[in-house]
């Protein structure tokens, strides 16, 4: 197989991926997006994940604190994966899975929205950090990769990628997630 054909072939699978996604998660998506009436009562988002969905989990915060494609007051919204001096306090002094739940101990409060990012689903400091916004009050929204994962179990709202075979395809279809509930917040929840 040429590259060419091999990176056409790699398009299709990733739009096929979107696709599927988005035709079984497109109202939990919807609803996913409803996080604004959170932010508009004065509530905050804490999004975190390892790897690439940290990455994920920045780009997410950044949105909602900068903007999407509509103009208004930034959002309050925290990447628990930017602070370099507690995770590495926090990874040494009580071990990695305790990175986000520490965090999210201090700074979560009730009816604030916590994110959970794994293409795995089952990342022990998410599935820990879950569990901890859980009994704090949180509402929580969980982007994964296949059905039954432990983080899929503890969301009130989670959106797997079921078609993705790889963290490729997964997290494409993770940043597309995050770009229509940011947008969709903007648009119709914000100020409805």
């Amino acid at each position: 197989m040429l590259p060419i054909d091999y990176l056409r072939q790699t398009a299709q699978e990733s739009s096929q991926v979107r696709e599927t996604f988005v035709s079984e998660y497109g109202d939990k998506i919807v609803a996913a997006a409803k996080i604004g009436q959170s932010l508009a009562q004065g509530g905050k988002v804490l999004i975190f994940g390892n790897g690439g969905s940290a990455a994920d989990a920045q780009h997410m915060a950044a949105e909602l604190v900068g903007r999407l494609l509509t103009e208004r007051n930034p959002l309050a919204a925290i990447a628990l994966t930017t602070d370099t001096s507690n995770l590495t306090a926090i990874g040494n002094d009580y071990g990695y899975e305790h990175v986000f739940v520490r965090q999210v101990r201090a700074l979560a409060r009730k009816g604030d929205v916590v994110v959970a990012i794994s293409t795995s689903g089952n990342s022990k400091n998410a599935v820990l950090a879950l569990d901890e916004a859980k009994k704090i009050g949180c509402r929580s929204i969980g982007l994964c990769g296949a059905r039954g994962s432990k983080i899929g179990e503890l969301c009130d709202i989670a959106l797997e990628v079921t078609s993705g075979k790889n963290s490729c395809r997964i997290q494409e279809s993770h940043i597309f997630a995050i770009h229509s509930i940011v947008d969709i917040l903007d648009r119709y929840y914000l100020n409805g």
